[in-house]
């Protein structure tokens, strides 16, 4: 299974990127209530919500639902169950419940992912405080620019200021 089809079916719920146990069982290619059996039998393995958690009502509908708030179309296409979703922890801890071929190559590639997607995050994330260095560098020059050139300005203003001479004058007759 190609890494980018699998990257589009990571999802963020609670702060967490997670896999759906329909996703899952997809991409092994077992029936979704076999992988949640597998799942079951071995739940020792997956109690603590950084490897799988079930999600919520509320999870659910906003899974459920389109933007404009209706049934998705079409048999199946609704969630019925609460899903499990697997954390990047819970896939790995997968690959020692479901112990096949398929399921050892689509465990490596699922790794990948979510490896690529973390190196994307960290990348984005330096990028953004590069940004913000440059930006900060910017604007300390701009101020330094427009310091400058008020400077000139009052400079300009007392320099086109009428000289006074000091002293006693002739009125001159226009």
């Amino acid at each position: 299974m190609e890494i980018s089809l699998i990257q589009s079916k990571i999802i963020e719920i609670r702060q967490q990127k997670v896999l759906l146990d329909r996703d899952l069982a997809t991409m092994y290619g077992v029936e979704t209530k076999r992988l949640k059996e597998a799942v079951r039998r071995n739940i020792e393995r997956f109690e603590d919500e950084d490897f799988m958690f079930q999600l919520t009502e509320n999870e659910i509908y906003k899974l459920s639902r389109t933007q404009i708030a209706t049934l998705n179309g079409g048999r199946g296409n609704n969630i019925k169950y609460a899903p499990y979703a697997f954390t990047e922890l819970g896939v790995a801890m997968l690959s020692s419940v479901l112990n096949s071929k398929i399921a050892i190559e689509i465990n490596k590639n699922i790794m990948r992912a979510f490896v690529m997607i973390r190196q994307f995050a960290l990348n984005y994330a330096e990028l953004n405080r590069k940004l913000d260095d440059f930006m900060a560098e910017t604007n300390m020059q701009f101020s330094e620019v427009y310091q400058v050139l008020t400077e000139l300005v009052e400079k300009k203003k007392i320099e086109e200021k009428p000289y006074r001479p000091v002293g006693f004058t002739i009125p001159t007759n226009n």
